[in-house]
């Protein structure tokens, strides 16, 4: 059991660092919590069940990846961190408060847009249509919708690539690849659970400050993971 412990942390690192960020689809699933939890605790599921099937995908390839290229293992692993960090920098250079670096100002800012309606809150408003489109969905469809929303992210499938590309060793045999996954879905899907009740107890009125926090712990998982496979350097 000691064995399956490592991975699957790793997984559940790995699963927090790619959902705990707020975008588009976190916004969302709060609205639906507002209306009915229900059909957000479906929709969070769908999302949850996106994060696991990429990580399955990547982790059956990765490891087959990684057993032919170990004349440059090391290489391999660098060129993932690198992946990876640029993933991590991309999503905290634009982890600021929407009222910039005044803490009031973003949180007056959040209020404004909650107050304002469900569709003009956060990054959700620059999809136009998503928000209606998803009014009033049963449970059954709003898996299957936010399913298809979640899959059209590719950088949800590039993150979990070059992890389990460069864990590829570590990944081989079935049992740790098994708790690997495991973790990733177990992580992924409390955190959106979580989502969901939060959204049903406030709804989208969140301090600014902490949707950049989100963005903060969850991309700082990511960094340090990178740093994690790239040692030792080639």
């Amino acid at each position: 059991m000691s064995e399956l412990m490592t991975p699957t942390l790793a997984g559940a690192a790995a699963g927090l660092g790619v959902a705990m960020p707020m975008g588009a689809m976190s916004v969302l699933l709060l609205q639906e919590a507002m209306r009915d939890r229900r059909t957000a605790v479906a929709a969070a599921a769908g999302i949850a069940a996106v994060d696991l099937g990429y990580a399955a995908l990547a982790t059956a390839v990765g490891p087959w990846v990684a057993s032919h290229i170990s004349p440059v293992e090391a290489w391999v692993r660098l060129a993932s961190a690198v992946i990876l960090l640029a993933i991590a920098a991309h999503g905290l250079a634009g982890a600021r408060p929407a009222g910039g670096g005044d803490p009031d100002a973003a949180d007056s800012a959040a209020s404004g847009a909650a107050a304002s309606g469900p569709a003009a809150s956060g990054p959700a408003a620059s999809g136009p249509g998503r928000v209606g489109v998803l009014v009033s969905a049963r449970p059954g469809k709003a898996f299957v919708r936010y399913v298809g929303l979640t899959a059209l992210n590719p950088t949800t499938a590039l993150y979990f690539a070059a992890l389990t590309t460069a864990q590829g060793a570590a990944l081989r045999t079935g049992a740790a690849g098994g708790a690997f996954l495991l973790g990733v879905g177990a992580a992924s899907l409390l955190w959106q659970q979580a989502l969901v009740a939060l959204g049903s107890l406030a709804g989208t009125r969140i301090p600014d400050r902490a949707r950049v926090w989100t963005f903060r712990l969850g991309y700082g998982l990511v960094a340090a993971y990178a740093v994690k496979i790239a040692l030792p350097l080639p």
